[in-house]
């Protein structure tokens, strides 16, 4: 799934014990919060595209919560925004503070497609089960997104580690909600981590793909979404011995909004198509990337608006039902 720094990612978070569900179309439009605001947390990413204010979008759309990309290796096993930026003090922070002040939360979303991965360069996995607590203790956090991919996802090593660092950050907090993000093709995602955890003894609360990116210029992606959706069910089901319920409410859709790195469109008729899958399956997570391009272009440059015809917030509004 080849995207610029870090246009790419999307998405990702948490298992609610009922899914998603049940905030009714009025709720939507008049930006009531949605009934699992943990589950609906869009995207947010500081490093470019003229960050939104947070509080425009939840005024605007009753949307909380927001996943805050994306926590690297500054060249060390030392989680920074971005690997550059102060993991409390700067920019981030000051969103972090803005979200709770409207009542919502953050997800911080280790790794994405560029840049230098904290799993890749930690030198194991006590020590980026660390870097994760790190993060969770700055922050008093109530949830994480692995987004493992790129040369990540492809070692073999680090997906162990990644792996085993999880489990310890599982064991020493208790209630931590927990969501995996991976790239998917058209007929479901590699199974590899996935069956690397399931034997090593590891659940999460959500393994989210990602659906965009995988050749789908001039198809249906609402459609491709969901057909990507149905592989990860099955690959569940092989991995986990789980039944198909239990294998839709541990999954996650992370989405990407309007036209994708690789020229496709995601229409806001495919998020409706997404959300009735979601609540049909009582989906764990479904968010998109990102609230920086959720909104329509006036020359601005492309990480900061859809491509396609919307008014600001229409993917999101989606969502939020």
């Amino acid at each position: 799934m080849a995207r610029p720094l870090p246009a790419a990612l999307p998405l990702a978070v948490l298992s609610l014990s009922a899914g998603l569900l049940t905030a009714t179309p009025a709720q939507a439009a008049t930006g009531a919060t949605p009934s699992a605001p943990m589950a609906v947390a869009p995207y947010l990413y500081n490093g470019w595209g003229s960050p939104p204010d947070p509080t425009t979008i939840t005024r605007a759309t009753g949307v909380k919560w927001f996943t805050l990309a994306f926590v690297l290796s500054n060249g060390s096993c030392d989680p920074q925004w971005d690997g550059s930026r102060p993991l409390t003090g700067g920019v981030d922070q000051q969103t972090v503070n803005t979200v709770r002040a409207n009542g919502g939360d953050i997800i911080p979303s280790f790794g994405g497609y560029s840049g230098n991965k904290l799993e890749s360069s930690c030198a194991g996995a006590s020590e980026l089960a660390g870097a994760y607590q790190k993060v969770i203790d700055a922050y008093g956090l109530k949830a994480i997104d692995i987004d493992i991919e790129a040369d990540a996802y492809s070692d073999a090593v680090v997906q162990q580690r990644t792996v085993d660092a999880l489990k310890t950050v599982k064991a020493n907090n208790p209630g931590l909600k927990v969501c995996i993000t991976i790239g998917t093709g058209q007929s479901g995602p590699d199974t590899s981590l996935i069956d690397r955890a399931a034997s090593s003894g590891l659940t999460v609360d959500a393994w989210a793909i990602m659906p965009f990116d995988f050749g789908g210029a001039g198809q249906n992606m609402g459609s491709l979404t969901t057909q990507a959706a149905e592989g990860l069910k099955s690959a569940l089901k092989s991995a986990y011995g789980y039944s198909d319920d239990q294998a839709y409410r541990d999954m996650g859709i992370s989405s990407m909004n309007g036209v994708t790195d690789n020229n496709e469109t995601v229409t806001v008729d495919d998020f409706r198509t997404v959300l009735a899958y979601a609540r049909q399956h009582h989906l764990a997570r479904l968010t998109f990337w990102s609230a920086n391009r959720d909104r329509p272009c006036t020359g601005g440059p492309a990480d900061s608006c859809s491509g396609v015809a919307q008014s600001d917030w229409d993917y999101t509004r989606v969502l939020a039902g």
